[in-house]
């Protein structure tokens, strides 16, 4: 049996008190972030939040279909468009919805970030799990943990916080897309996508990286360096598109597809290729990710090779993945990864020979 983590151990690992840790891991106020940072990944890698202890609240209710109404809280901070409005992450609120409301539960919607915000409004009455939408902090995770609250997570992934979570096979499909347009003729594939902005675009960059290299071909830059194209659902990363293809332009070195993170990335990066007179696809191939209908400044543009993400599949998968867990306590975390389709439209070609 392994030796179960104390409060005190992970004290002793930083050289701090019992008192700082306990403090930092209540989720109250009196410890620095710095500290109150340090502590969590200190408690996560020495393994005290997976193991059962009073750090949970276990919740005195055991959850039973018919127990009346009973509610589940959708996290979705409002934090990089992460909105009931967005075209990807409101039908994943949609998916979310239809599913509890065929499953007789309601849904309590919070978009609040702070974590004494969030307690004040919580109500754990009849609530019974929490679905978290996007991006969610650590600290605000880590007290829904304490709580007790069963966590599934949509696109995002926390590494101090055990829970299930439900992705697209973001890292199959990438490869899949990559590995036909190497088979269509291309060799200069740029990836264009900031990897750091959030796990879906590390995993699509890991995806076109092991296609490139499978194939032997070169990577370069992928997009590393481009801080604010985090393919937001605005275009505040235009001038940093231009900017770079005038670049590429200057130094002939523009490839033959711009394999982008995303569909609002594709679909901007296509309207300035076209403003500066490149043809789409003849001269330079776009891919998009996500399949969703955006435009760039009433330009009209070439119908966009993109994959198909279930949106709202992924959503309904939480839900049922939430009840699963409910019942089954115990059984180990999951990653559940919902197959994503390449959809093939006129933005990419066979390269032109010159």
């Amino acid at each position: 049996m392994a030796k179960k983590i104390t409060m005190q151990q992970i004290a002793d690992h930083l050289g701090v008190s019992k008192f700082v840790v306990s403090k930092a891991l209540s989720g109250k106020g009196g410890v620095n972030e710095d500290t109150k940072e340090r502590v969590i990944q200190t408690a996560s890698q020495l393994g005290y939040f997976s193991q059962k202890n009073a750090y949970v609240k276990k919740p005195d209710r055991k959850f039973t279909p018919t127990n009346g109404r009973q509610s589940v809280i959708v996290l979705m901070p409002n934090i990089r468009s992460q909105t009931r409005e967005s075209l990807y992450w409101g039908k994943i609120m949609e998916g979310i919805s239809l599913q509890l409301e065929e499953e007789g539960l309601g849904m309590v919607i919070i978009s609040e970030q702070s974590v004494d915000s969030f307690l004040d409004i919580l109500n754990p009455n009849g609530i019974f799990g929490l679905i978290g939408v996007g991006q969610i902090s650590t600290p605000l995770l880590l007290e829904i943990h304490r709580i007790g609250l069963p966590i599934v997570l949509v696109d995002h992934e926390d590494p101090l916080i055990p829970s299930d979570s439900i992705f697209v096979n973001n890292v199959d499909a990438m490869a899949r897309l990559t590995n036909h347009l190497i088979g269509t003729g291309h060799q200069q594939l740029q990836f264009l996508g900031n990897i750091r902005f959030s796990r879906s675009f590390r995993d699509r960059f890991i995806g076109f990286r092991s296609a490139m290299e499978e194939q032997g071909l070169k990577l370069n830059g992928a997009g590393e360096a481009m801080e604010n194209l985090m393919g937001l659902e605005n275009e505040e990363f235009t001038g940093e598109i231009r900017s770079w293809l005038l670049h590429m332009m200057k130094n002939r070195t523009m490839p033959t597809v711009l394999v982008c993170a995303n569909d609002y990335i594709a679909r901007t990066t296509m309207g300035v290729l076209i403003e500066l007179g490149f043809d789409v696809p003849g001269d330079v191939s776009v891919t998009g990710f996500d399949n969703i209908e955006v435009g760039y400044n009433g330009i009209p543009l070439p119908t966009l090779t993109t994959v198909h993400v279930p949106k709202e599949a992924m959503g309904r998968r939480a839900v049922e993945k939430l009840l699963e867990r409910l019942v089954k306590g115990d059984v180990p975390m999951e990653k559940i990864l919902l197959a994503g389709d390449v959809v093939f439209r006129d933005s990419t070609a066979a390269v032109r020979i010159k």
